[in-house]
């Protein structure tokens, strides 16, 4: 290698890419951390073309790592290093001394045990207790991971969560929400979830012991995180290992291990060169089988949105209603709908219904306000009343009320309110 070429470490992740060029003793150049929102090979050609204005001409060896890696290095012919591979060789280079590796990204979590005989630990196609667990679960707090990092330092107590998938996640952490509980809490408490989710998870029994090193992103950029984690395994300031580019072990490592033991494939670029090959787009051959289409023309399309909207609600003035109005609530654990609806008919000819509906966020606590609109159809007839009977059940809305009545369905753990919903038997199908 001679005193141009450098050497280019690219790390394509789940949600972000990572690029680190390094000179020929391992010290960083340029690095780059960034997001790419499913655009990745767009999101590589800008930071390249921003580390070529930075650096000026110069030419690289490039390898590639990560989970979106494997299909663009075939595509540029560039070295592949798996990541496990790549974290190990970084460790081995900068903390030898390391007996555990804790590494967290976007859609995967990592333990690497490097003494008492090497083992890998890696969660599967769930992306629970990662950093898109991390993301969603602060959306639901209205901030950010780096907002819920905030939130964290000022914690008073943790409640259990479930991090083994958002879907549970989320089951425990909205009842919390919608009681009041401070969000400092409920950020620590998702944290604490994610280191749960990680020892108990990849873990599996083995001692989590010795000297352990906190890599990637969400490590990284979430002290708070890591602080959970060092209490939760009780580790000493001297067993704990926090590198100050723990974000680009990855990338890192790919490369000085393509470097060391895989030099017959390494070929020098320039740095524009790579930069243009991705912004003129490269073809990547698909992994995985494609299913067809939901529609195979736009006028099947066409007729499916006709077919549907057949049954779409109409809606009428809230002024011209008359008669009696039936409320219904569903109180959820989001989302509050109202619906008030005015109904009148006989038993030989169709009825007509008027709904209001109004929509409110449980976490704003307040109504938004009603539609102006309402609903005004006659799908199906009214059932009939019975052939027999008193003089009473003839009358329209005698009958009716057999055949509308609030029925309580369930009280919310939050206590706040009272789900309620409002049946009716004929109703037009919707």
């Amino acid at each position: 290698m001679n005193e141009q070429e450098y050497l280019l470490g690219i790390d394509v992740g789940s949600t972000t890419v990572k690029v680190a060029i390094l000179d020929k003793v391992g010290a960083i150049l340029y690095s780059e951390y960034r997001r790419h929102f499913a655009h990745i090979q767009e999101t590589l050609a800008e930071v390249l073309r921003q580390a070529s204005e930075k650096l000026g001409s110069v030419s690289v060896l490039p390898a590639i790592t990560g989970s979106g890696g494997m299909s663009l290095a075939q595509a540029m012919k560039i070295p592949f290093v798996q990541e496990v591979i790549a974290v190990s060789e970084s460790l081995d280079r900068r903390y030898p001394q390391t007996d555990v590796a804790i590494e967290l990204g976007g859609e995967d979590a990592k333990i690497l045990y490097l003494t008492g005989g090497r083992d890998q630990r890696m969660n599967g196609i769930c992306a629970g207790g990662t950093g898109s667990f991390i993301d969603q679960m602060a959306s639901l707090l209205g901030t950010d991971a780096a907002g819920l990092n905030e939130y964290a330092r000022n914690y008073k107590q943790i409640y259990p969560i479930a991090a083994r998938c958002g879907v549970f996640a989320k089951s425990d952490l909205q009842p919390l929400i919608n009681e009041g509980a401070a969000k400092e809490d409920l950020a620590v408490s998702i944290f604490q979830a994610v280191v749960n989710q990680t020892i108990s998870g990849l873990a599996q029994g083995r001692p989590i012991r010795g000297n352990v090193a906190f890599l990637g992103g969400p490590l990284h950029f979430m002290p708070e995180l890591r602080k959970a984690f060092v209490r939760t395994l009780k580790l000493t300031p001297e067993q704990t290992i926090v590198p100050e580019n723990s974000h680009l072990f990855a990338a890192m490592g790919c490369v000085q291990y393509a470097d060391a033991n895989l030099p017959e494939q390494m070929t020098a670029y320039p740095l524009e060169q790579l930069s243009e090959m991705l912004e003129q787009g490269i073809h990547l051959e698909a992994e995985i089988k494609r299913l067809p289409p939901l529609f195979q023309s736009e006028e099947e399309y066409a007729e499916f949105v006709e077919r549907h909207a057949y049954y779409k609600i109409k809606r009428a003035d809230l002024a011209t209603a008359s008669g009696k109005c039936y409320l219904g609530i569903d109180a959820g654990s989001t989302t509050t709908k109202l619906a008030l609806i005015n109904a009148h008919g006989d038993r030989s000819g169709p009825f007509t219904r008027a709904m209001w509906a109004a929509r409110s966020t449980r976490s704003s606590r307040r109504w938004h306000g009603c539609s102006s609109r309402c609903l005004r159809t006659s799908r199906s007839p009214m059932p009939a009343p019975p052939a027999t009977g008193n003089s009473s059940s003839r009358r329209p809305w005698a009958w009716t009320r057999a055949w509308w009545r609030p029925l309580p369905i369930r009280q919310r753990r939050s206590s706040l309110t009272t789900r309620w919903t409002a049946c009716w038997t004929s109703a037009a199908r919707i």
